[in-house]
């Protein structure tokens, strides 16, 4: 790792839309009048077990790791948080901590060996990432609950490495606020923004260098991947806004985490080493993906693309948007060789065969 600054890798909410639908309450008549067989008896819930914060706390330690990321891209190294879901080393994480990583270690919190570590695959749009760690085995897998079953007011532990500093876990606990909350949020690390749905949000003050980190019931159980919190700097706006975290469903990180296992890429699930073409885009007018800028080292400018330039097609696929273009170098490797249907900014086309690069993840 470069001997350079380290960040606390978070998403901060920048913008939040609550969308959670909370029921309706209405009459209804009904076409017959049930005789005394036909009622059924109305038993309360149970009350929920309280949760005993030190308790959780030792149930899901064991199975937390540190992550340490060398993001050279952005000028600092990065601190995050992981749940440790195999015996010999698969780990889940947020996507936001490794991007751009170069390197990545990971130190176990069970007996505290630092381990090189492999990107297996992600999905951007969804936040998650899974690791595979060099030579670990006899890792505590984490005991994994049932994120559908989970209730408004409900109390959870959020737990995770939030001084980024690779010492022991912070844990904070709170109630869960929302079920399927719809937030913008901000990667702290290159400021670049995604919309992030169906989160669970609890009002507790989660922190930097915890995502990635485990949202925990009281049973000690994880039922989500810590992600994002409020912004953590006062304004007038937020002054009297309690402080409030999100978390990646279960369910909805290990479908994830299925597909990655299975290796098969889809549009939005990486699989793998990361290829890339090497350059910046943006959505052309009318049509297309229009290169910004072409980076040096890198295949596109190898090829000949320039700023200016149009992506119209690969292999022969229609290109209409950047998005497009992303979601098709998405689905490739390293080393593959693809034809890019050009359009210069003069009007004239041609095709350019590119072999992708290794990247880091996007």
């Amino acid at each position: 790792m470069h001997a350079v600054g380290r960040a606390l890798v978070t998403l901060v909410v920048a913008v939040v839309g609550v969308c959670a639908f909370l029921g309706y309450r209405g009459e209804l008549g009904l076409p017959w009048r049930p005789g005394a067989a036909e009622i059924a008896t109305v038993v309360a819930p149970p009350p929920p077990v309280a949760l005993d914060p030190g308790w959780v706390t030792a149930q899901v330690r064991p199975s937390l790791v540190n992550i340490a990321v060398d993001a050279a891209r952005f000028g600092a190294n990065a601190a995050g948080s992981g749940i440790v879901l195999t015996a010999d080393g698969q780990i889940l994480t947020s996507h936001h901590v490794i991007k751009g990583a170069e390197e990545v270690s990971v130190t176990a919190l069970v007996d505290g060996l630092v381990y090189e570590a492999t990107v297996l695959g992600y999905d951007s749009t969804a936040d998650i990432a899974l690791l595979s760690l060099a030579g670990a085995s006899g890792l505590p897998a984490a005991r994994l609950g049932a994120s559908s079953q989970l209730r408004i007011r409900q109390e959870m532990l959020a737990i995770g490495d939030a001084g980024g500093d690779g010492g022991e876990p912070t844990a904070v606990i709170g109630p869960i606020t929302d079920l399927d909350a719809s937030i913008v949020a901000m990667n702290s690390a290159d400021m670049s923004r995604k919309a992030l749905r169906g989160m669970v949000q609890i009002a507790a003050p989660v922190v930097g260098g915890q995502s990635g980190g485990a949202l925990v019931d009281s049973g000690g159980a994880v039922v989500g991947v810590i992600t994002a919190a409020s912004a953590q700097r006062s304004t007038a706006e937020t002054a009297n806004r309690p402080p409030t975290g999100y978390a990646v469903p279960i369910e909805t990180a290990m479908r994830i985490v299925t597909q990655i296992r299975s290796g098969v890429p889809t549009d939005t699930v990486h699989v793998g080493p990361t290829a890339t073409l090497g350059v910046q885009i943006i959505d052309a007018n009318p049509s297309g993906a229009q290169v910004n800028w072409a980076f040096y080292g890198q295949p596109a400018r190898a090829a000949g693309i320039a700023a200016g330039d149009i992506v119209t097609a690969v292999d022969g696929t229609p290109i209409t948007t950047a998005k497009a273009l992303s979601a098709a170098i998405n689905i490739r490797s390293p080393g593959d060789r693809i034809r890019l249907d050009i359009t210069a900014p003069d009007g004239s086309t041609r095709v350019v065969e590119v072999v992708l690069a290794r990247g880091t993840p996007n």
